[in-house]
């Protein structure tokens, strides 16, 4: 066990204040013997020891992630403003990563690689956790990615509807088409796609769970035929079709594997194709989160705008359209967060306390992240060199007007 002086608590409190500095954070050690004071303080960290206290100065992330997740370092106040105010320091300071954690992050990618195997055991850790997890928290269609708020007062099944509509606009689908969805979660655009627009739909995805629920939605909902949900990797797409569209899957691809997943664009729709991208960006390339990554999202990488555009490239495809929905993650992420803390008590019967205080960090810092700008949510359209430009405007994204196509119920209502 390490020996320090009582001194050498409050000088590496200093030491700390100084590298979260001017975040207004309150900072106790162990009996409160060793306190940073702050003067309305946004949040108060609670540290156990002044061994957690020097882990915290050595790797901050993870020994505050692990700490929280464990109960060990407890947080009094806003959780969220905590991580928010931590969260402005780190993309002000724009300081390099000390080299410790570049070789641990080196070799956790190494550990992590998205081989087909180890995709496949990723996916599992993360999207197999059970789907009675998910329903308490997600909305009814179980979409767990970032919603479309045509209003800020639109509901989450509201928002994730719309979400799926403005998808199928920028696609401009038409009935008798084909569509190709690469990482399909729990079937819900898919399904909205062959529904609303008529086309049909191969669907792949490596998570078993996810697979199964969408088979079952689609049986039940007399799409089975119109709808093809495989359990196979995006790199095994095989056939032609005349879209391809991916959303929440590029994060789970890492960059060295940009050429198999732009081979499996230009196998799927060719030079005469469209497409869709979506993904969680960053504004400059770097390693995401190690704590993440650890507890998470194994094998998880979050492309800058410029590292995802070397996709289409490859092949001569033509980017027509780019938008930044960050403000419609934010808040998706409260919603979500919202719905995880009413259901705590549900979530426990199913797991631990441990487990709710991970999932809650995760959310809390997912949602400060997109509040503060740390990270982004791109939509990105692009066509193949042979095929005429998807639509003159924007117009046909937001016109009341759907052709051949019948509104959801939902957007005919007047607030």
């Amino acid at each position: 066990m390490l020996i320090f002086p009582r001194w050498a608590d409050q000088w590496l409190l200093e030491r700390i204040s100084k590298a979260v500095e001017p975040a207004p954070i309150r900072i106790v050690v162990g009996d409160g013997a060793a306190i940073l004071p702050v003067e309305s303080p946004l949040a108060t960290l609670i540290i156990p020891d002044r061994q957690t206290l020097l882990r915290l100065m050595i790797d901050p992330e993870v020994t505050f992630g692990d700490g929280y997740s464990n109960g060990t370092i407890q947080v009094q106040g806003s959780l969220v403003k905590l991580l928010e105010s931590i969260d402005l320091v780190r993309s002000r300071a724009q300081s390099s990563e000390p080299a410790y954690s570049r070789l641990v992050s080196k070799w956790m990618h190494w550990l992590q690689a998205n081989t087909l195997q180890g995709s496949r055991r990723n996916i599992h850790t993360h999207y197999d956790v059970g789907n009675d997890f998910y329903k308490l928290w997600l909305d009814r269609q179980l979409v767990y990615t970032c919603a479309y708020f045509p209003s800020p007062a639109a509901t989450l099944e509201q928002a994730q509807t719309a979400k799926l509509e403005h998808i199928c606009r920028k696609l401009r689908l038409q009935p008798g088409e084909t569509v190709v969805e690469a990482g399909c979660g729990w079937g819900a655009l898919s399904l909205h796609m062959a529904r609303q627009y008529g086309v049909s739909v191969k669907a792949f995805n490596v998570s078993h769970e996810q697979v199964v629920f969408a088979r079952q939605r689609a049986e039940e909902e007399g799409l089975g035929r119109q709808v093809e949900f495989i359990e196979d990797d995006y790199r095994n797409i095989s056939g032609k079709f005349d879209a391809f569209v991916s959303v929440g899957m590029l994060e789970h691809v890492g960059v060295e594997n940009y050429k198999a997943l732009a081979d499996a664009i230009q196998r799927s729709i060719g030079a005469t194709g469209r497409g869709l991208l979506h993904f969680i960006g960053k504004n400059q390339p770097g390693a995401y989160s190690r704590w993440m990554r650890k507890r998470i999202f194994p094998g998880a990488y979050i492309p800058a705008l410029r590292q995802a555009l070397e996709i289409f490239e490859r092949w001569n495809y033509s980017v027509l359209d780019i938008e930044n929905l960050r403000v419609h993650y934010a808040k998706t992420l409260e919603h979500w967060l919202d719905r995880f803390e009413k259901s705590q008590q549900q979530i426990m019967s199913l797991y631990d306390a441990e487990f709710v205080r991970a999932w809650r960090l995760y959310l809390t810092g997912s949602l400060a992240a997109f509040r503060c700008g740390s990270l982004q949510l791109f939509q990105v359209v692009f066509t193949g060199s042979q095929r005429p430009p998807v639509w003159w405007t924007r117009a046909p994204l937001y016109t009341e007007a759907q052709s051949e196509v019948e509104k959801p119920e939902w957007m005919h209502a007047t607030s």
